[in-house]
């Protein structure tokens, strides 16, 4: 379990890679609209949100690398296009560049979403395989706040201190690449391209050889069936699934927190706060969201998957309502952090614990890459568009109108969990698939 467990992690560091790049713009937001003079649609849809687009892309097409390299290789690739990103939005000169090196980024985390979950879910016994896949989320909340201490702590070292923000992020993704190196492919992917020895050795290190003639027979059927039925996740079978998939992408992003991730140190300006301060707040919410993840990883496997969610899906509808009504009334001070903090603690503990782990477990083997791309193509087409649009939003309707939206989508999600959401807790991924496909 020890060498399992160091194979997750691994693994699971994409999501700092993840977190971090997404993250990090958040710093640079402003110096970049003023340095570049770009209008709030410019700077919204291409400086800031050319990332989205680029995870976008990663997400749609990411399980194709997944299922013909492999997991492995394919998060291998995932680290060097993050090195290129960070080293090339560094030195960019005009918006344009650095949007593309951007949108390099973005693509690998987009495939990030599926290759890693995937690798994990398929690694991990079913006894641990929510606390392990649920490592991922741990580093895409650790790289978040990494990011926003880096943001703060460079701020003030000139005015090149953007180009620090976005380049410092190579160190972390060499670091990565070479230790990914060092992890096994995933056994059932291997199985599924008939490379039985090397699977039955990669069993071995993990010391379930004696799961290897039933995991070698189920696929093999899996297999079969997929040849004879030509299969796809778009199949009526797959219905349920697939419903699945989009509805948890669908209502993390209609929580409005990539919008919120992405515009910390500005929606804490709209209330009231000075630029220092706001960044010092948008570092409280990566320790808040770090902590309750924390909580979330370690109750995942115990209380269950659907559980954490009616927590979140309450907390948010709470949270997002206390900020609408601060900024319809103009209560000043510490009120709109204050309720962020919940907001993202409701999150952390709720979707952003669930997601990925959900997604992984609910598609057939043959599949699941397939499957993990949907969601995630749902959850970032859904991420690239908010965001993009929250500054016209801001200046338009206001951010009481957009928190109040929000709030109000949350209640639909409270819904979707109580009657739509199955419990994955504990079951194999092999037994699920039979349990989903009708």
């Amino acid at each position: 379990m020890k060498k399992i467990a160091v194979w997750a992690l691994i693994a699971s560091l994409a999501g700092f890679l993840f977190g971090f790049d997404t993250v990090v713009i958040s710093g640079a937001d402003k110096n970049l609209q003023a340095i570049w003079h770009s209008s709030d649609a410019f700077h919204g849809t291409v400086v800031m949100g050319m990332a989205l687009w680029g995870t976008v892309l990663g997400a749609i097409f990411g399980g194709i690398p997944t299922n013909k390299i492999g997991r492995k290789n394919t998060l291998l690739w995932i680290g060097i296009l993050f090195l290129v990103s960070a080293v090339g939005s560094a030195f960019a000169n005009d918006p344009i560049v650095f949007a593309v090196f951007r949108f390099i980024g973005g693509i690998g985390v987009g495939a990030s979403t599926i290759a890693a979950p995937t690798y994990i879910s398929e690694i991990a016994p079913a006894k641990d395989r929510g606390k392990l896949v649920a490592f991922y989320q741990f580093n895409i909340v650790l790289g978040i706040l990494v990011a926003f201490l880096s943001n703060y702590l460079l701020k003030d070292i000139g005015e090149n201190s953007w180009r620090w923000m976005m380049g410092v992020e190579a160190f972390p993704s060499v670091i990565y690449i070479a230790l990914v190196l060092f992890i096994p492919k995933s056994p059932r992917w291997l199985l599924s391209k008939f490379k039985n020895e090397e699977a039955r050795k990669v069993l071995q290190l993990m010391e379930q050889e004696a799961d290897y003639e039933k995991m070698k027979m189920e696929i093999e059927l899996d297999n079969n069936n997929a040849a004879i039925a030509n299969d796809t996740i778009f199949l009526k079978k797959y219905r349920t699934p697939l419903l699945l998939a989009f509805l948890m992408a669908f209502f993390n992003q209609l929580s409005g927190i990539n919008a919120f991730l992405y515009y910390s140190s500005r929606i804490f300006q709209e209330a009231g706060l000075g630029e220092s301060t706001a960044l010092l707040s948008s570092i409280g919410i990566g320790v808040v969201n770090l902590i309750f993840t924390l909580i979330g990883v370690f109750l995942i496997d115990k209380l269950g998957r659907k559980t954490l969610m009616y927590i979140g899906s309450v907390g948010y509808i709470i949270s997002l309502s206390l900020v609408a009504m601060a900024f319809f009334f103009d209560w000043g001070g510490m009120a709109v952090p204050v309720f962020l903090f919940l907001f993202i603690a409701a999150h952390a503990i709720g979707q952003g614990a669930v997601i990925w782990v959900f997604i992984s477990e609910i598609f057939p083997n043959h599949l699941r890459a397939s499957g993990q791309s949907f969601g995630s193509t749902t959850h970032w087409v859904l991420a690239a568009i908010i965001p993009s649009l929250i500054p016209y939003l801001f200046s338009t309707v206001g951010p009481g109108v957009v928190f109040l939206f929000f709030a109000v989508m949350m209640v639909f999600q409270l819904l979707f969990v109580a009657f739509i959401m199955p419990e994955t807790k504990g079951i194999s991924l092999e037994e699920l698939s039979k349990k989903l496909i009708k």
